[in-house]
């Protein structure tokens, strides 16, 4: 498709007790709510939840997320809200119920409302679910029809959220930049199937920028459980700006790798931001994105705690890292937006020299 296009969620709402106004926000969208989340997602959200719910109206029924983004959950929960009579479905935590809750309201052509209770990774704002097989390896990716309808981001939920999902959010929205101007340079279609547009470039890049000035100040605000403008601006980018950015800009190898990389058992430790991060490094020596800016990004990633070698990632097993190279070198990865016919053993040797 020769096509620009640009995708985004109806409604981005973000700041300091945003979920007060959920209900007045989600009421246009219907009366009947399946609210999916883990244990933690949905006491983080429930009292304010209730309160703004009954204030308009709408009647609400939760249903507890078993823990992955796999088909058998997807179809649990789309059950769930048929049986339940259900015309909306919120997903209240972190990507994984996200994903989940997105594909299930495609299933019933339902909307999806999302309220991250972490900032963790860009899921929130895209039409697109990373789907999992139940041991948690990566099964595929399924784009969806719709975006989010709308998408409420309490900063102060997020502030006292644990340090790691913030950090590993910037992991995820560190890559958007680098994998956006490979997918430009080889004019690779986005995740919409058209064109970039100089909107998502300009949000890419804006991303990073936020990211390189407000990322340590803000995981420091996340450490102190408060509200800053530096945590403002990293919410906004790991969310909104990187869900953007990428969705509409496109990745490459980092993306790429980091599903890979779900091959290794000892890797499922680390988050999915976190792998992007390390992912990214991989990308930008392969890139040959200059040294200067290359340790300007390792040294970010040390600043923050994201890994920087085979090691801190977990593994140190060269034959499953051949392995992950290899898969993330396979025909229709991503990684091809970089330069088409890269192969496993040049993603190995970077992985190596890292």
């Amino acid at each position: 498709m020769d096509l620009k296009v640009f995708g985004a969620p109806g409604r981005y709402i973000q700041g300091a007790g945003a979920i007060a106004e959920l209900g007045g926000f989600l009421k246009p969208l219907g009366s009947r709510v399946l609210t999916v989340g883990g244990r933690t997602g949905l006491s983080e959200t429930r009292e304010a939840r209730a309160e703004s719910f009954s204030n308009n109206g709408i009647e609400q029924v939760e249903e507890l997320f078993r823990g992955e983004t796999c088909s058998s959950e997807i179809d649990r929960i789309a059950r769930a809200a048929k049986a339940s009579n259900c015309n909306i479905m919120l997903a209240s935590g972190g990507g994984k119920v996200i994903d989940t809750v997105k594909a299930a309201a495609e299933i019933l052509d339902i909307p999806a409302v999302i309220v991250p209770t972490i900032a963790s990774n860009d899921a929130p704002c895209s039409a697109l679910a990373v789907i999992y097989n139940e041991d948690g390896t990566f099964s595929r990716l399924a784009p969806l029809v719709r975006s989010p309808a709308l998408v409420v981001a309490d900063t102060e939920i997020i502030a006292r959220s644990p340090v790691r999902q913030l950090v590993s959010g910037m992991g995820d929205a560190l890559a958007t930049w680098f994998e956006a101007e490979a997918c430009s340079k080889s004019e690779a279609c986005n995740n919409f199937g058209g064109r970039m547009s100089m909107a998502a470039l300009a949000l890419a890049k804006l991303c990073l920028d936020a990211l390189l000035e407000c990322g340590r100040e803000a995981m420091h605000s996340c450490e102190a459980r408060k509200v800053s403008p530096a945590l403002e601006k990293i919410v906004e980018a790991n969310i909104l700006l990187s869900g953007l950015g990428f969705e509409s800009g496109g990745v490459a190898v980092a993306h790429a790798l980091s599903e890979s990389l779900t091959l290794i058992p000892s890797v499922h430790e680390r988050t999915h931001g976190e792998a992007v991060a390390f992912g990214l490094l991989v990308h930008m020596l392969l890139a040959g994105c200059g040294d200067e800016m290359f340790l300007e990004i390792r040294q970010f990633c040390e600043d923050v705690g994201l890994p920087v070698t085979p090691e801190q990632l977990g593994c140190t097993d060269e034959n499953a890292l051949r392995a992950a190279a290899q898969d993330a070198a396979s025909p229709g990865k991503p990684s091809h937006n970089l330069r088409q016919g890269i192969t496993g053993s040049e993603i190995f040797e970077a992985i190596m020299a890292l």
